[in-house]
């Protein structure tokens, strides 16, 4: 029989039908199997652990379907001792049904370093190497001397530290800076529309103290005194106004842009995205 004949017969076409067929079969199969497996169309946005316990982050990851790992602990005290400091993925992000979400737990206890050596660095620097050390800043208290901004002693509550001694992670450091001899001021910093930490960065970088923070009724958990913004602050930022140096200024924080009196054109690169200004109400 000839090459043609045979491609034309029945037998041939028959088999080729049945091969087609199985071919197409296999393929919507493997479709099916891939949409299945993958889950195509099914993701969810990841809760946010953040400051919550482990207890309610197992609660919170089976109603979202979700596993978790804790992988590292660090020390914070923007959440409690025990609760969940960092997440990956943020809250938000969508993934696939059980899927692992990442987490990292604020510690019990707190590491313990070495105090460094602070003395005649110059203020950024010296603030640079505390936070560097795991530790934080405290007061800026001003002394007159010769020297401008720069450390003369290094103080642990109230009294002064020496270099290499250990102190748990976190501890607040105040740092004693030269003013001269005369009586120099600095401008008044515009806090307004602020996250807490850039404020306190602003204020430091100012040469003025943190005096104390206070959060409004509508911080309910620890993500929203992440997300707290600054809507009020003494003294009051005016143009050309002055503060002696190592002045106290005062905050209050919500989450209600309704309170943030400031035109809304004014953010600026440390400040919070207008986009994520909640329009929660205070009760």
């Amino acid at each position: 029989m000839s090459l043609k004949n045979f491609i034309l017969s029945k037998l041939f076409l028959k088999n080729l039908g049945y091969a087609i067929v199985i071919i197409v079969g296999a393929v919507l199969v493997l479709l099916i199997w891939m949409n299945f497996y993958t889950r195509h169309g099914q993701a969810r946005p990841v809760p946010n652990f953040i400051g919550l316990t482990m207890e309610q982050t197992s609660k919170l990851a089976k109603k979202s379907r979700l596993r978790y790992q804790v992988i590292d602990s660090i020390y914070t005290t923007i959440v409690p001792r025990g609760c969940i400091a960092e997440q990956n993925p943020k809250p938000g992000f969508k993934v696939k049904k059980w899927r692992n979400v990442v987490l990292t737990i604020n510690a019990f206890h707190p590491e313990m370093v070495a105090m460094p050596n602070l003395v005649d660095l110059p203020k950024r620097q010296a603030i640079m190497l505390v936070e560097s050390s795991g530790l934080e800043i405290g007061l800026l208290k001003y002394r007159p001397d010769v020297s401008i901004d720069v450390v003369i002693d290094q103080q642990f509550n109230g009294k002064n530290i020496n270099t290499g001694d250990s102190l748990q992670k976190g501890s607040v450091i105040d740092l004693i800076l030269g003013k001269g001899y005369s009586n120099q001021r600095t401008p008044i910093p515009n806090l307004l529309g602020m996250r807490l930490d850039p404020a306190k960065d602003k204020i430091l970088g100012s040469s003025l103290n943190l005096g104390t923070f206070e959060y409004d009724n509508t911080i309910k958990k620890g993500a929203d005194s992440i997300n707290a913004f600054v809507y009020k602050q003494n003294p009051e930022f005016k143009n050309n106004a002055t503060l002696q140096l190592g002045y106290p200024i005062y905050l209050w924080l919500t989450v209600d842009s309704a309170k943030l009196k400031v035109d809304s054109t004014r953010f600026v690169s440390d400040t919070i995205p207008a986009t994520s200004i909640s329009g929660t109400k205070s009760n």
